[in-house]
Order: structure tokens, then sequence, then C-alpha cells
């Protein structure tokens, strides 16, 4: 029963919304509005970064839609970019992912919501770790028992983020002080201003992609995955412009850019500790939401991965009557063990992941956008539910959005780049026994 089935559409637009919101508002939103108003000049030019953040990410949406539409599959990325060039560069797309892309992403996260819970609740000296083996362990499980125990789960923790934030946001805009905003002199340069402040809006925007990995599975893909992307990304725009609104008028923009922990000060000096305490459980929230999302659109692409390679095929069978794929839920699984495991004995886990991850991520998202004119090339006739606007502009302006970003992301990383670069290429070996075995 296992190797003869495969992804069933058990998901409506609001389950895979919920999952996609999930991994997108994360907890990014907590910690990157200070890095980016201390490379704003004005009010107005932190907010219109904030909308450039979700214009971006619109205009990605636009060519994913034709994307998953046009080619509708489990392997998200990973489909697209064997279909444009081969199985070698998709290969290597897939394996970044199992062992750098989203696995990196899922134990940085664990690591997170472990300093979190060792605040309410210590372990012993190891707790953090304690805490982030147990969140992978236990939501890893929940995906195991089913796609519909992880999808409930993913909807009943973005409803308590959406939740605090929309509370969040009326204390700053109605309750708290208003600010007067204050240069802070701390203020960038034009260029080297924008690219700091666009890696970490973009950064914080991030993972709203992940519906690529969700197609196969939801009612009506053709028609319904256009409305999986542009809800999500407009639900996420909006909830990011409103938060900063609230934190301009509670802190002012002096007080976000010399801010560590920006909500919490802002619930602070409203609610005193109690409002901090608050936020501490909203980031806890947030982080487990942010990983259920990636445990689950992760294991796609190792699924589809064991498809197409015998020599990885124990990651290729579909549990039907569950209508998910467990054995590679269990390998994410264990390399996010592992790389807990491992990161026990470095913990500046945050900024290692993002230097770990995002090189990887932005040359692949890169050929994805390429991948857009190969197939309008070699598919020419084939229908296409849903055609990108504007066609060959926007697609050509996602392209230079990820030049852009790939190379501000090699500018500001250092030997975690290596790192994470080097993982990547460990994928060359099995390519070779792979065409050995046939």
């Amino acid at each position: 029963m296992l190797s003869n089935s495969k992804p069933h559409e058990t998901l409506s637009v609001i389950d895979a919304v919920a999952i996609i919101v999930g991994m997108v508002v994360g907890v990014g939103i907590f910690k990157t509005p200070s890095i980016v108003a201390a490379s704003a000049d004005s009010e107005t030019m932190l907010m219109l970064f904030w909308f450039l953040g979700g214009l971006a990410s619109f205009i990605g949406a636009m060519c994913y839609a034709e994307l998953a539409t046009t080619y509708p599959h489990a392997g998200g990325d990973y489909h697209y970019l064997k279909k444009s060039f081969g199985r070698v560069p998709s290969f290597l797309y897939a394996w970044g992912r199992m062992a750098v892309i989203q696995t990196g992403s899922i134990a940085m996260v664990a690591f997170l919501i472990g300093d979190y819970a060792s605040e309410i609740f210590r372990l012993g000296p190891y707790s953090t770790s304690i805490y982030a083996v147990l969140t992978i362990v236990l939501l890893t499980g929940v995906n195991i028992a089913g796609i519909r125990q992880g999808k409930w789960t993913q909807k009943v923790l973005i409803t308590a983020i959406m939740c605090g934030l929309f509370i969040i946001a009326l204390i700053g805009i109605f309750i708290a002080e208003p600010q007067i905003a204050a240069n802070t002199g701390k203020i960038m340069p034009g260029k080297v201003a924008l690219g700091t402040a666009m890696i970490f809006v973009l950064l914080t925007y991030g993972g709203w992609n992940e519906a690529a990995f969700i197609s196969a599975e939801v009612h009506e893909t053709r028609r319904n995955m256009v409305r999986v992307l542009l809800y999500s990304i407009i639900i996420i725009t909006l909830i990011y412009l409103l938060i900063n609104i609230a934190l301009l008028n509670g802190l002012g923009l002096s007080g976000m850019s010399a801010s560590e922990a920006v909500m919490a000060d802002l619930m602070r000096g409203t609610f005193g500790d109690r409002g901090a305490q608050f936020i501490s459980l909203l980031i806890l929230l947030a982080a487990l939401s942010t990983i259920n999302a990636a445990i689950i659109t992760g294991a796609r692409t190792n699924y589809a991965l064991g498809k197409d390679y015998p020599l990885l095929k124990f990651l290729g069978s579909w549990q039907g009557i569950r209508n998910t794929p467990v054995n590679a839920l269990l390998a994410q699984g264990a390399i996010a063990l592992l790389l807990v495991l491992l990161g026990t004995q470095s913990r500046d886990g945050f900024v290692m992941m993002v230097e770990y991850t995002a090189p990887v991520f932005w040359f692949f998202l890169l050929m994805v956008g390429i991948s857009i004119f190969i197939l309008r090339y070699k598919n020419a006739k084939i229908r296409r539910p849903f055609i990108v606007p504007l066609y060959p502009l926007l697609p050509f302006l996602f392209c230079v959005i990820c030049i852009f970003m790939l190379y501000s992301s090699i500018m500001y990383t250092s030997s975690g780049a290596l790192v994470g670069v080097g993982v990547l290429l460990t994928g060359i070996p099995v390519i070779i026994l792979q065409k050995r075995k046939k």
C-alpha cells in the first residue's frame, strides 16, 4: 500500500493559507523590525521597506502561480528545476533542501523555542537542546500521524498567533503613548541601507514559496493555487504593515532602532513585565507554527527525491491512509536532530543558520525564476491555467530580486555560507553512486 500511494487533494484553500502564513509569520517579525528601523531615516522609509518586501513577494507569487498551476507536484521547486535543467541540478536542490535549507531552519527555530521555554522552566544545563529535541520529535510525530493532524495543529497555532499580533497592533496604535520620531544617528548610506534592510525584510517574508510543495494536495489545484498564493501574501503584508505602524506609534523610530526586542519593549512599557511575558508566549507559538509548517512542506521534497532515485527509494513511500510521506518525515527529523546535537556546542545558532542557508536558498530561487523562461520555450503549447501577468517583465524582475539577494547574502555572511555550500556538494557522490548502480 505504501509504494503505490500518492498525494491526494485533501487541503482546502484555508488549510493551505494557514500552512503558508504560519510558515512566514514566525519568529522573524519579533526580531527584525529594529534592524530595519536602523536602516531608515524616516518613518515613511521604514514603511516603504516593508511595502517593498510585500511587493517583491507578490511578484514572486505571480511567477510561482504559473508554475504551481501548470505543473502541480509534491516536489515543488525540485520538479520545476528537473523539467528545466535536468536531473543533476534538481537533485542538488533537493539534497540541499534536505541537508541545509529546511532542516537547518527547523533546528534554528527549535533552539529558539528551547531558549524561551527554558526561561519558563529550566531542564538543567542542556535545557535548550532538550526542548529543541522534544519539539522536533513531537511535531514530526504529529505529522506522521497524518496530514489531518498536521493541518489542524497549524490552524490552531496560526489562529492564536494572529489574535496575539492583532492585540499588539491595537495596543500599539490605541493604548500606548505615541512617540515622536527622531533621528538615531545610526543611519547607513543609501545602497548599504537598502541592502541591509531588504535582507532582513525578505528574510521575514521568506517562506511563501513553500506553497509549491503542497500544490499536489490542494483541492482543485489548477484553480485554487493562485488564490492560496495571493491570499497568503496579502495577509502577511497587512500583518507586517500593521505591526510596524503600532511599533512606530508606541516606540517611535529611534526607540525601534535602539531596541533589542521591540515588541517586548512595547508591551513592557504599557503593561510591565506581564506584557513582556505575553510576548514570550507569543514567540513560542510563532516558532511552533514555523516548525510545523516547515516539517509539512520539507518532507514533500524528500518524498519526490525518493520517487526519482532508487538509491533513496525509502524516502518515496507515501502512507495512503494517513496521506503523508512517513519515511521522508523520519529522515528529515533525524537530520534536524543531528543539527541540534551539533549546535549544542555552538550557541550562536540563529546567525549561523542564516549564513548557512541564505546563499544556497537564493541561488536555487534564482534558478526557479529562470525556469519560467525555459519552460515557456520547451512547453510552449501546454495549457497554463494561470499566466504570469506582464510576461516577461515580472519574471525578469523576480530574477533581478534574487540576484540582488544572492549578492547581499554573500556580502553579509562569513564561514557559515561556505559550510552550507560544502554540505550541498556532498550530494555529488550520491549522484555518482546512483549512476554506477544503473
